[in-house]
């Protein structure tokens, strides 16, 4: 595995760590509207992508980006990696910005904008990767499992629990990022695996519907 890759792993889990035995950190680092609109804040568009809500959360993100992750690092390098999961992280915070901008009391925390980038491209270059999850005896294909991904986001997002935190919002942004890159830098294969990207995009167009036309958000 790049060292890159476990660098990254590692800085999320420690920082998350600290999130949660230290509130103070918590509060000061996590996506917050106010704060950032209010108080100039703009480091919380991409620190909040390093804070986890609780363990799962952070399994969760941090095992999807060991999955995918070397696709995107065989596919892109090491600065195309950092590229699209850095850039993911901050464009899907600058939606939820977009999204909750008259709400300057919403907060979120998590990888998801990032790791839902890193999907995306991964997904792009090799759709039908075989992933061992948990107690499942059979491989996974990475669309479906991107499919179920996103689904949960989506309807976390459309649902919203008191005290969530998790940032499912910048799914989208992060995503529309990833794809994008993968498609600018390898359009044949990209284009070429545009069914199994429209399956897992189907949450996320779903999402778009509620929050474009139905105004469900915002």
């Amino acid at each position: 595995m790049s060292t890159l890759l476990i660098v990254i792993i590692a800085a999320t889990a420690l920082f998350s760590y600290f999130g949660f035995n230290n509130h103070q950190l918590f509060e000061k680092y996590k996506f917050n509207v106010g704060a950032i609109r209010g108080n100039k804040e703009y480091v919380r568009l991409i620190s909040a992508g390093f804070l986890h809500g609780d363990f799962m959360h952070l399994l969760f993100n941090m095992m999807t980006l060991y999955f995918f992750g070397p696709i995107v690092l065989q596919a892109f390098g090491e600065v195309g990696f950092l590229l699209v999961y850095c850039g993911s992280i901050l464009l899907g915070n600058l939606f939820s910005l977009y999204l909750y901008q008259n709400q300057s009391w919403y907060s979120a925390i998590g990888a998801s904008g990032g790791v839902s980038g890193i999907l995306f491209a991964s997904i792009a270059m090799i759709p039908d990767l075989g992933i061992y999850f948990f107690f499942i005896p059979i491989p996974i294909p990475g669309y479906i499992f991107g499919l179920l991904y996103f689904g949960y986001s989506v309807y976390s997002m459309l649902n919203p629990r008191e005290h969530d935190n998790i940032g499912h919002a910048a799914h989208m942004g992060g995503a529309f990022f990833g794809l994008v890159y993968a498609v600018a830098l390898q359009p044949e294969r990209a284009i070429e695996n545009s069914l199994f990207l429209g399956i897992m995009a189907l949450p996320l167009i779903y999402m778009a519907y509620m929050v474009f036309v139905k105004k469900k958000i915002g």
